[in-house]
């Protein structure tokens, strides 16, 4: 095991073998394995916002074993989806690739403003189906949050004990904040200590804005001068947040875009000092030939092999 692994490892000195294992694994796998950088490949969209607006754009995409095959050939670290979607690829692709079981889920269709998802699997699915990991939602911000991280910490809790890695999705949202403050950078920054403060061995958050949506946190990042000022900036700020770097914090591809735009992006979690990414619209949305060189030029950012 190379130093920038074991680096990682030893800031999670209180977890049992199997779940460094586990973390191990994935931080192993793949084109990224052994540079402490993490690309995953989520495909929880279907459930999230519909089949429709999820893989009509690439109607291959319909199809679960697609997403396996896409990341085991990009070569990303590992493949994350609901109980559904792993259920259905798990037998065939278990050895091949760590799976990441998204043990809560939340629909579009109630039209919710204070969301929580619900719990659609459990840790006995995440070992049966030869999982590395468990992902959970909480949305910090919603009025629903007492219930949400309850059910994360039962959750969390009981991964540990089995030696599964807990991935949490910590996305703002709710009536108390603005559209802007659901990425704000002080809000991003607490979600992503939230996250870590509810035993998180990986954070995903979204890539934060220069705005600030609390004005108790506007006068401390005024009076202590904290940067903010660039994507890196804030990106450094988030990774401050997580333990001071303790913690793994990977960033959300969001929507579709452009790869130029993307590729800043990258660019700017990479020199922020940031883990990674997790990438799932901007990857299965593409042509899978596309796709590939596109999730490859992401993993040659984060390795250094190109600028």
């Amino acid at each position: 095991m190379n130093e920038a692994v074991q680096k990682i490892l030893h800031n999670y000195p209180s977890d049992n073998p199997g779940t460094r294992a586990n973390l191990a694994r994935l931080l192993n796998h793949g084109r990224l394995g052994g540079t402490g950088k993490l690309v995953v490949l989520p495909v929880d969209q279907g459930f999230e916002h519909g089949p429709a607006r999820s893989f009509a754009i690439n109607p291959p995409a319909y199809d679960p074993f697609y997403h396996a095959e896409l990341a085991i050939d990009a070569g990303c670290n590992a493949y994350a989806a609901p109980y559904g979607f792993i259920e259905a690829v798990a037998d065939r692709y278990a050895g091949e690739l760590p799976l990441i079981l998204k043990v809560n889920n939340h629909d579009t269709l109630s039209g919710e403003k204070d969301p929580i998802p619900a719990v659609t699997s459990v840790v006995k699915d995440a070992l049966r189906l030869g999982c590395v990991a468990i992902g959970f939602t909480i949305y910090p911000g919603s009025t629903a949050w007492r219930e949400m991280y309850q059910q994360l910490q039962g959750l969390a809790h009981e991964a540990r004990e089995q030696g599964l890695v807990v991935i949490v999705w910590s996305y703002p949202r709710g009536t108390n904040l603005s559209k802007a403050g659901e990425t704000g950078i002080d809000v991003a920054a607490y979600a992503a200590q939230i996250a870590c403060q509810m035993g998180a061995h990986i954070v995903k958050v979204k890539l934060p804005s220069d705005h600030i949506e609390q004005d108790a946190a506007r006068k401390v990042y005024e009076a202590e001068k904290v940067p903010i000022e660039t994507t890196a900036d804030r990106v450094r700020h988030v990774i401050h947040s997580a333990f001071n770097g303790r913690r793994i914090v990977i960033f959300s591809g969001g929507s579709k875009q452009g790869d130029e735009p993307f590729f800043n992006d990258i660019r700017s979690i990479r020199d922020g000092g940031g883990f990674g990414s997790i990438i799932g619209r901007n990857s299965f949305q593409r042509p899978r030939d596309t796709a590939i060189n596109f999730l490859h030029t992401v993993m040659d950012i984060y390795s250094g092999v190109i600028d």
